[in-house]
């Protein structure tokens, strides 16, 4: 979901994702979860991902910028304000995956190593995923194109282009819609990307 109407800000990144987490809790449970069965990833900018299972208890995963489950009951939740939040989907066997992917997640190539993991432990297969990248900074805003980077790299995994999505949105565009901590300096909320399957 994008940038939150009446919500203060500041550089205080936990303090600002608190005041946020009202609405983001209404938000998990208009997709039919409860805040219980979120998990987040504790996002340091690596390309480290944890494979949550179903009776894993509802937490903050250190030390990862990915998640991925093929388990049903299961919420996953992405913080952004620039990086792109990446959703992957296999329809066929179930599998998920969300991922932080910025400048230096995307020079690791998380997207692929997520790939690559879905197939390893879900017997996923690249040609049955569905991809999308939501809005995220981009040129010229920011130096580096790396929304273009993570096309390439979902594509190179074996993807088809057909099935990846990215509606090109830059989240400096429309700081009424989206968070830009590039150009808020900083002081800026969070969006929360989400990716579940019911049970």
């Amino acid at each position: 979901m994008g940038r939150v109407s009446g919500v203060s800000v500041d550089t205080d990144r936990e303090a600002t994702v608190e005041r946020l987490k009202p609405v983001h809790e209404s938000a998990v449970q208009a997709l039919g979860f409860e805040w219980s069965q979120l998990h987040r990833a504790e996002q340091v900018h690596g390309v480290d991902i944890a494979v949550v299972g179903g009776s894993d208890p509802s937490q903050t995963w250190s030390g990862v910028d990915g998640l991925v489950t093929a388990d049903p009951g299961v919420m996953l939740g992405i913080y952004v304000a620039d990086c792109g939040a990446v959703y992957i989907v296999d329809p066929v066997q179930g599998g998920l995956a969300l991922l932080h992917s910025g400048k230096k997640g995307t020079e690791g190539n998380i997207t692929g190593r997520a790939i690559s993991l879905m197939v390893e432990k879900f017997g996923s297969r690249p040609e049955d995923m569905l991809v999308a990248l939501a809005p995220c900074i981009r040129p010229p805003a920011y130096e580096v194109d790396f929304a273009a980077e993570i096309k390439r790299q979902v594509v190179g995994a074996g993807v088809p282009e057909l099935q990846y999505v990215d509606f090109g949105i830059c989240a400096t565009s429309d700081l009424g819609a989206y968070y830009s901590y590039r150009v808020e300096k900083g002081c800026t909320g969070r969006m929360l990307a989400l990716l579940g399957r019911r049970a």
